[in-house]
Formats: structure tokens, sequence, C-alpha cells
């Protein structure tokens, strides 16, 4: 019945469109192939909450920087609910248009941000995605690295 109602929904052109794409068996494809990458800064039950003692995430200066810089069309800018783990707060994952990710975590200090913004402003001018800067490579790591015998003890 469910399915029946949504007949009824009224949708924009947009999902009208996605619609009859996937019901033709068509590939799905965006408007964004010419984005780089995305970065997803987590904002959930750790990451950026002071009030919890963590370091805060200043949000509002990235959001700023990244739409007055236009870099969303480089690298797509999202600030993410809880992304996982908690234990290394503050998290970033970067997801290159090639789809391996590489995570981030424990940022403290604003120049980390700032060097984020400048690295993203750099993939823009350079029109390629380029390593993270050599200053945040101490922040990488391993999201699902398999634990040892005697981790798990």
């Amino acid at each position: 019945m469910d399915h029946e109602l949504e007949h009824f929904q009224p949708r924009n052109a947009q999902t009208i469109k996605l619609s009859e794409t996937i019901h033709r068996g068509e590939p799905l494809a965006t408007r964004r192939s010419s984005t780089l990458g995305q970065i997803f800064f987590c904002e959930g039950c750790c990451c950026g909450r002071s009030d919890k003692g963590f370091p805060a995430l200043p949000k509002e200066m990235i959001k700023e920087r990244w739409k007055t810089l236009k870099l969303n069309g480089t690298i797509q800018l999202t600030i993410s609910g809880c992304m996982g783990p908690c234990d290394l707060a503050n998290v970033f994952y970067l997801l290159p248009s090639d789809g391996v990710g590489q995570w981030f975590g424990g940022l403290a200090e604003t120049w980390q941000y700032e060097t984020l913004i400048q690295w993203a402003m750099d993939c823009q001018q350079a029109g390629q995605l380029l390593p993270i800067p050599r200053s945040l490579e101490c922040h990488r790591f391993t999201r699902f690295q398999p634990m040892s015998a005697a981790t798990q003890v």
C-alpha cells in the first residue's frame, strides 16, 4: 500500500527524472562529476562537543570560507553527524573521486582546519586532488583495522 501512496505525493522535477531513470534501468549519474572529492567533518556525539570537553569544530568558519572561496565544486564539504571513531574526536574523512577514502582524527587547533582550507584551495588551483599536507599526516588512521588477538583480550 505504501508503494501505491507514493504515486500521489507531489514530487519535484529532479525526483521525477531520477525515478524515471531508475525505472528504465539506466545508470545513475551526477552533475558533480568534476568534483575531485568530498570531505566530511564529524560533529556528532563527541566531535566538536566542547561542552563534553572535546575541542570545538570551527564549523561556521569552515562553511563560510568554503562558500566564499567557492571550494564546493572542487572538494565538496559535508558536516556530518557521528561518523563512529569517537575515541579519536575530532574526525574528518576524505573521500576522493576514486572512492578510496582516508580517515583523520584528533584535530584540536584552528590552524589544522585552516591548513585543510588552504589544501582545498591548492587542489582547486591545481585542478587535481593533492596529498594531504604533511602537518596533518600524523592524524591519519585506519578506520577498520583488524584487532590482534592480544588487543582483543
